[in-house]
């Protein structure tokens, strides 16, 4: 009974650290972001699909929720750590990635440096999602709506850039 109650306390422990982990980026960026929006973001000219301010947030934070359950069900997987190792290695690169976008558009205010930051970081997430997708069907499948998501914000960002 001590052994179930263990394993169960684990699996909760690595779920939390898995989904605090991936809001890290959006932590990290909300740092360059808020004092952005309102000084200098609010001055561009934007694309005509630009959405709403107020959508990046939520949608993001679902992101980040998908991100977490994903990076669990690699973790909890029964895989070896050989073939873990290297989905591990992209999964980490792609949230370093995503929170330098924040740092170079909103930070830098850098459209230019930022565009060229997201079109390696679409290349990491279809790359991690091929991992995942091989280690844990449902922890690939879940990512494809972030790449999705990242495919949109490359075109958002490829239009500032030409719009500014």
């Amino acid at each position: 009974m001590k052994m179930k109650n263990a394993k169960k306390i684990n699996k909760i422990l690595k779920l939390i650290v898995s989904l605090i982990l991936c809001q890290l980026p959006g932590l990290i960026g909300s740092f360059f972001t808020l004092q952005a929006i309102p000084n200098w973001y609010a001055y561009l000219n934007k694309p005509i699909l630009n959405p709403p301010n107020w959508l990046f947030a939520p949608v993001w934070t679902l992101i980040y929720l998908s991100l977490g359950i994903s990076f669990f069900l690699i973790w909890q997987s029964n895989q070896s750590q050989i073939k873990k190792k290297m989905a591990y290695y992209v999964f980490f690169v792609q949230l370093i990635l995503n929170a330098f976008w924040s740092i170079f558009f909103f930070g830098l205010r850098s459209p230019l440096l930022a565009l060229i930051e997201i079109i390696f970081l679409w290349i990491i997430i279809a790359w991690n999602i091929k991992l995942f997708y091989q280690l844990h069907r449902l922890a690939g499948l879940i990512l494809i709506p972030y790449l999705l998501w990242v495919t949109f914000a490359t075109y958002l960002t490829f239009s500032i850039f030409l719009l500014n």
